[in-house]
């Protein structure tokens, strides 16, 4: 089974927490257990799990990202100007995926499913899910 998440963002660089979009589509499939892949389209989009209880995480993630890759510096600058963002999401990764136990998210308590935006603010983002049952054979 796959879904689409469309989400917006409203800034240059945040993670948006995904993780109750992500258990919905999980919930719909049925599946008990297998694996749920979480995959961002887009050359400057990502996915990451981090932690969900402190917001400071998600904006020490995007500081970190920051000041090891500023902007303005990068030979694709001269095409659009987000090199900075094209080596976030490739540094960051595209894709997570998460075991499912008795047909939910194999997350731990801390752990949130993010979508980083690294060249927003952009109208409609997409995020595919697909639910992969285990082989039961």
């Amino acid at each position: 089974m796959r879904e689409s998440i469309h989400i917006s963002t409203t800034v240059r660089e945040e993670l948006v927490d995904i993780t109750s979009q992500v258990q919905e589509i999980v919930a719909r499939s049925g599946v008990a257990d297998g694996l749920v892949n979480v995959y961002a389209q887009g050359a400057t989009g990502a996915i990451m799990i981090q932690e969900n209880w402190d917001e400071s995480v998600q904006t020490d993630v995007v500081n970190f990202l920051r000041k090891l890759i500023p902007p303005g510096i990068w030979l694709h600058d001269a095409q659009d100007g987000n090199g900075d963002a094209h080596l976030k999401a490739g540094l960051v990764g595209p894709s997570e995926s998460i075991p499912l136990i008795d047909g939910k998210v194999g997350l731990s308590r801390w752990q949130n499913i993010f979508f980083c935006e690294f060249d927003g603010p952009r109208r409609n983002r997409t995020i595919a899910v697909t639910v992969l049952p285990m082989d039961e054979a």
